[in-house]
């Protein structure tokens, strides 16, 4: 979907560049209705998360297929993705600290964008140390790992805050310790 809307922006002067800094104004301005805890916030914050995560493959495509890739461009789109998607989980813990998990939501928030910068660093290091191009978190059946991020607005709208930060501290630290892991016998592998 991401490639038909981004085409016709070929030629144009809309560099992927462009949909990046998009992508990081909605995510963060996601992270801030969300931190609200409001019926408005949750709203607006579920509509605006469903946006960046959009320009997050917007700007990916745009620049295959207008063959504008480059590694600055690679880089600001890697440091905004990890800011967006670290921050949205502590977003979420403080917003749920009103509902049933009370003071103890924005811990769980803390733990989840800690893991999720984990994965992040982590990830990256250990594609650039295999060498072989396979992605850290390989998808299936044409879906990556972070397209789960999607169901976030949904969950913001319906007012799971409190289960999506419990459970995004649980499997967030599952995959952070996963790729520790993989990095770390990767790295006895190359240097033995």
């Amino acid at each position: 979907m991401a490639r038909v809307v981004v085409t016709p922006l070929i030629g144009t002067g809309v560099t992927p560049n462009h949909l990046t800094t998009l992508r990081l104004l909605t995510g963060l301005g996601a992270c801030v209705a969300v931190a609200l805890g409001t019926p408005g916030g949750n709203l607006w914050g579920g509509i605006l998360w469903l946006l960046s995560a959009f320009l997050d493959r917007a700007d990916g495509e745009l620049a295959r297929v207008g063959q504008m890739m480059s590694e600055k461009g690679h880089a600001y789109d890697y440091a905004s993705d990890a800011l967006i998607n670290v921050l949205i989980f502590l977003a979420a813990g403080v917003g749920a600290r009103h509902g049933w998990l009370g003071p103890a939501a924005i811990a769980f928030g803390l733990v989840a964008s800690a893991s999720m910068g984990i994965c992040w660093v982590a990830g990256e290091a250990y594609e650039k140390r295999d060498g072989s191009g396979q992605k850290a978190y390989a998808g299936r059946w044409g879906f990556d790992l972070d397209d789960g991020l999607y169901l976030l607005g949904p969950l913001i709208w319906f007012g799971l805050m409190s289960y999506v930060v419990v459970g995004a501290a649980v499997v967030t630290s599952v995959m952070a310790a996963v790729i520790l892991v993989r990095l770390q016998r990767l790295l006895a592998r190359r240097n033995p």
